[in-house]
């Protein structure tokens, strides 16, 4: 846990829409993380399909998964966000509480701003190894500070 580590944070749409991202930025910070990178964007299917690319045949209630997200998540621009810091990854999970915001606590961000699965305000990589492949996935090289 005190090792030094990276991860990427996405804030959704859900999060951008509703003015939150400076909010849960600030919570984040606060837990002595550095900001690394940071900037909005607006995905499109070619992100989407290589950032979801483990869910692409799920399908739920009868229904696949993946075009329900993908415009999800191309309604409106997300900011992307690099932190870093001692144990980064598992702490923000931690932070953000359970992806599906129902089974969330209060006092976790996702307990506090969250909806359901979908609308949980966050992405956080779920590994130090794949935090570095999703900051290389929306960050060049020269955006990481």
């Amino acid at each position: 846990m005190n090792q030094e580590e990276r991860t990427l944070i996405l804030f959704k749409p859900d999060c951008v829409r509703r003015n939150l991202s400076g909010v849960i930025l600030q919570r984040l910070l606060a837990e002595g993380f550095v900001l690394r990178g940071i900037k909005m964007m607006q995905l499109d299917d070619k992100i989407l399909r290589e950032h979801y690319a483990h869910i692409l045949d799920l399908v739920i209630e009868g229904e696949p998964l993946f075009p329900k997200l993908s415009a999800f998540m191309q309604s409106s621009p997300v900011i992307a966000v690099i932190l870093q810091g001692p144990g980064v990854v598992t702490r923000v999970r931690n932070i953000l509480g359970p992806t599906n915001s129902q089974k969330a606590e209060k006092g976790t961000i996702r307990g506090d701003y969250g909806t359901n699965s979908m609308l949980n305000v966050c992405h956080a990589s779920d590994s130090p190894e794949n935090a570095l492949v999703e900051i290389d996935r929306f960050f060049a090289k020269d955006e990481q500070y």
